[in-house]
């Protein structure tokens, strides 16, 4: 992958997860935190679940457990969970973009400035 690839769907991605902020939808969720994993696996590598629970990615604050979530409550976990993810591709696009950190899978010639 090269790097601007990588940069263009990670912003992409933050972008997305900015949206679903603003307009949550479950089912959203599910699809963007699955090209969401894809793409920070394949740029970092996978995580364990210690890096997962440090970054308490998924994580939302009262876990409904037992029971379907109602539509609020539904709302609620959809935008904690974006804005949680989207905080951890922010950081991936730092690393990319400002720190030029070399990535997992990088063709092409990398550039240090």
């Amino acid at each position: 992958m090269k790097r601007e690839d990588l940069v263009r769907e990670t912003r992409w991605l933050v972008e997305e997860g900015e949206r679903l902020q603003q307009a949550p939808s479950l089912g959203a969720l599910r699809l963007w935190l699955q090209l969401s994993d894809d793409l920070l696996s394949a740029a970092w590598g996978s995580m364990d679940r210690y890096h997962l629970a440090w970054l308490m990615v998924g994580k939302p604050k009262s876990i409904v457990r037992g029971r379907p979530m109602t539509a609020e409550e539904e709302v609620i976990y959809v935008r904690e969970v974006a804005q949680q993810k989207t905080s951890a591709l922010r950081m991936s696009l730092q690393a990319i973009e400002t720190q030029k950190m070399p990535f997992r899978g990088e063709t092409g010639p990398v550039r240090r400035e």
